[in-house]
């Protein structure tokens, strides 16, 4: 975190910039989609060769505890001590590849779960984007309130100074009683008190903008208008979540990823096929002569076809069917979640623009009516009491109109959020765009192999396939 006398975000969208390219939750979430990534290409490497070399080594001496005699020329008398102390090694090493050919598509169906778990993760992202963004969106207007609030609280205390000052004067030549003197001591004190909290508030607003943003606010500019970026209608603000909203968009293609995960189970009722070959040698490592070493190749084809598993595969089949039952019901789940975030979000904004217009009348009005008691008090039409009423009213109903403001602008940030349209380039159209899909490129084709399409064709043979996207209707279970 940036500390005092550094840069300073003095727009919404240089916040939202500095935010965007070091807030901690957003760059662990974009490390996690890396790592995301990494899915798809352990998944391809299913249908690549491995090699793996090993080496040996070994050494044995033998002493026996008695040594032997035998007869070496049939005397009946042994002639030769023999069984002495013994020593040898051995050296050896190998090299082995095996290379699948066909795995009844389960790896195929691997690749296409991982590539639509690498799709979910991406909506994961824009979602986590969208939480911070609003974040930031909040944190700005907060302090942007409490900065009005405190001076709305300072103005209050310097007019009932001035008044309570005027008490005492118009006290001492007997204009007044001593009851509207303690009148006016009481608001006073009252003045002070608020403004004592709204110090504290603009403090905690402050440190929550510098931790969402990563630096201290100053003189913040004001804040934008997104009125251009919001949907005109709640219709059309409904048909905007429905294809944009990340939620939904990542719990599709969770069921799309837990639909090919079906496949792969079933794939393992296939046959398999596959090649290997062996090199090795092996001879004595002291004395060390290398063309003295026993070499061997070995190159065979492996088929193999599941007979009996006890149950195993079927239960696994029937375990990722319900899985993509969950997934597809989640689908649903999120979709009436967000409908409910889009109508909640559209009708406080609705409602916030409606307390927005009435604020400022009613702040019109209760200048008005401020200037006119303070007038009247003076020719004494009106007492002290009415007097401190007025003001009081007029600070009250500015209160509420700064709040009407942040109210209004933070309901409009959620509208944006609930419909998939809050991005960082919408309010910060310099700032660099981070894009998940790089990355992903960059590392899909890690040691690719120049066979890969042609195994990856041969392994769709009659492989079990992926189903299609099921309509809306009720839920089939495992058979």
């Amino acid at each position: 975190m940036t500390g005092a006398g550094t840069a300073h975000a003095e727009t919404l969208a240089e916040a939202i910039a500095l935010a965007y390219q070091t807030n901690p939750t957003l760059q662990a979430r974009r490390a996690t989609q890396r790592a995301v990534d990494e899915t798809y290409v352990q998944a391809r490497t299913g249908l690549r060769p491995t090699v793996n070399g090993s080496l040996g080594a070994n050494y044995s001496h033998i002493k026996p505890g008695s040594p032997g005699q035998i007869d070496t020329n049939g005397d009946g008398i042994p002639d030769v001590t023999v069984g002495g102390s013994s020593e040898n090694n051995t050296g050896s090493a190998q090299l082995t590849v095996t290379q699948p050919l066909y795995t009844g598509g389960r790896v195929s169906s691997e690749v296409a779960a991982a590539e639509a778990d690498v799709n979910a993760g991406r909506q994961g992202l824009r979602s986590v984007e969208q939480s911070v963004l609003t974040s930031v969106m909040q944190a700005y207007v907060d302090v942007r309130r409490d900065q009005e609030r405190l001076r709305i609280s300072q103005e209050s205390v310097s007019v009932l100074q001035r008044q309570l000052d005027e008490s005492n004067a118009r006290f001492e030549v007997g204009e007044i009683t001593r009851t509207d003197v303690a009148q006016s001591q009481a608001r006073h004190a009252a003045a002070r008190a608020a403004l004592a909290s709204a110090q504290a508030q603009l403090a905690v607003s402050r440190a929550t903008y510098a931790a969402v943003v990563g630096q201290n606010p100053t003189d913040l500019a004001a804040e934008p208008s997104l009125q251009e970026a919001l949907p005109a209608t709640v219709d059309l603000a409904f048909e905007s979540a429905e294809q944009q909203n990340p939620q939904i968009l990542a719990a599709d293609f969770t069921e799309q990823a837990s639909r090919a995960r079906i496949a792969s189970a079933k794939a393992a009722t296939r046959p398999t096929v596959g090649l290997s070959g062996a090199l090795g040698y092996t001879g004595h490592i002291e004395p060390f002569h290398l063309d003295e070493y026993d070499r061997a190749i070995r190159v065979g084809a492996t088929a193999s076809v599941p007979i009996f598993t006890g149950g195993l595969t079927t239960s696994r089949i029937r375990a990722a069917v319900e899985r993509n039952n969950a997934d597809r019901i989640a689908i649903e789940g999120a979709r009436r979640q967000v409908m409910q975030q889009v109508s909640t979000s559209w009708n406080q904004l609705l409602g916030a623009r409606a307390n927005l217009a009435s604020n400022e009348e009613q702040v019109r009005a209760a200048r008005i009516a401020f200037e006119g008691v303070r007038q009247e008090n003076q020719v004494g039409l009106r007492t002290t009491l009415d007097v401190l009423i007025a003001e009081q009213d007029l600070r009250n109903a500015e209160l509420a109109l700064v709040n009407a403001r942040r109210d209004e602008y933070v309901a409009a940030a959620n509208v944006l959020a609930s419909t998939g349209r809050l991005e960082a380039r919408i309010l910060a159209a310099d700032v660099p765009v981070y894009d998940p899909a790089a990355n992903f490129n960059k590392v899909k084709g890690s040691f690719a192999m120049p066979w890969d399409g042609v195994v990856a064709g041969v392994d769709r043979i009659g492989a079990p396939s992926i189903a299609p996207a099921p309509a809306d209707g009720p839920i089939a279970t495992a058979k």
